[in-house]
């Protein structure tokens, strides 16, 4: 006999993700935030009231004080910007966070290049960089260099003019060497390979997430999920996947391991959320809104993501204006 009031397969998996989202100490609110932004306010115009963002999130366990805190860290980093009408609360990507957000959009719904030119382009550390150094590491290491040596960063498919242009921002240019260079053999390149990056980590990692949603895209495949549910399953999606992929140097693939895991990882999230997509984007047009309104619809490109996604069918707005009640 069915009981009427148990979870749905998909209800039952989605909080178990949320459960383990919860366990985590300390929970990652600015994070989650982040991906939020990243996902699914960064394509609807950059910007959410408060009262907004705290309903989308409590779900995951977040409450309005750690909303709070984490929006205002992420202002003092530059990601954020806020504006306040009376009571009322905005928060909106700053030129910045437009920026960063948008290199690592291309990153997260993107797949490894299958082809390359056998170029390296090389980062070499000049002797006066002194505290900047670490930073400097860290910048390089986010845009997917590994490091060959103390100071010597290789990264196989960045070109000269973007990795120039991103030290310029750092002003570090000056205190480094750029280089193009290639080694004309296939065997140390893979060497070159094995020695910047850790792939049995990321396999690791990718394994790890195979394994958590695996479960979810099995039940989703017989069920279509709610829209308050799909957009808790795509949320978290892609918070544990950018978590890793923004760490995958993303090789060509004549450069990768055999049978790569990470082509399974990223095969799994792009059906998974081809699958959640659409519905999460209706829960997205119910309960968020700016100061003024609802937010706006996704702009084109949201839709290349993955190789291509679905547009959702319109339903008509709620006539209780949650969204706009949410605008606090």
């Amino acid at each position: 006999m069915i009981n009427p009031g148990a979870p749905t397969p998909i209800e039952a998996e989605t909080a178990a993700l949320i459960r383990r989202f919860r366990r985590q100490r300390p929970v990652r609110a600015g994070s989650l935030i982040v991906t939020i932004f990243g996902d699914a306010i960064a394509p609807r115009g950059g910007e959410i009231a408060l009262g907004s963002l705290i309903e989308l999130t409590t779900p995951f366990g977040l409450n309005e004080r750690l909303v709070r805190t984490s929006v205002s860290r992420l202002i003092a980093a530059g990601w954020l910007a806020s504006t306040r009408v009376g009571r009322r609360s905005l928060y909106a990507l700053t030129p910045c966070g437009r920026e960063r957000f948008a290199a690592a959009t291309l990153r997260i719904y993107g797949q490894n290049p299958e082809t390359w030119p056998g170029r390296w382009t090389l980062v070499v550390f000049g002797p006066n960089l002194g505290p900047r150094r670490e930073q400097i590491r860290d910048e390089l290491a986010w845009l997917g260099f590994g490091q060959l040596a103390p100071g010597v960063h290789a990264h196989p498919t960045l070109s000269l003019d973007t990795t120039r242009a991103e030290l310029t921002k750092l002003a570090a240019l000056n205190d480094v060497t750029v280089l193009d260079g290639a080694t004309h053999d296939a065997a140390t390149d893979r060497r070159i390979a094995d020695q910047a990056w850790d792939m049995a980590e990321l396999a690791r990692r990718y394994r790890a997430f195979i394994t958590m949603f695996e479960p979810v895209d099995a039940v989703v495949a017989n069920d279509v999920a709610p829209p308050d549910v799909a957009f808790q399953i795509r949320t978290l999606l892609v918070h544990e996947y950018r978590k890793i992929h923004l760490r995958d140097p993303l090789l060509p693939t004549s450069l990768l391991p055999g049978n790569w895991i990470g082509t399974r990882a990223y095969a799994l999230c792009a059906r998974l959320y081809a699958k959640v997509f659409a519905s999460a984007e209706i829960h997205l047009e119910e309960n968020a809104g700016t100061l003024t309104g609802p937010l706006p619809p996704p702009i084109a490109t949201t839709f290349e993501r993955f190789g291509g996604l679905v547009r959702p069918t319109a339903r008509p707005p709620k006539s209780d204006g949650a969204a706009i009640a949410n605008s606090r």
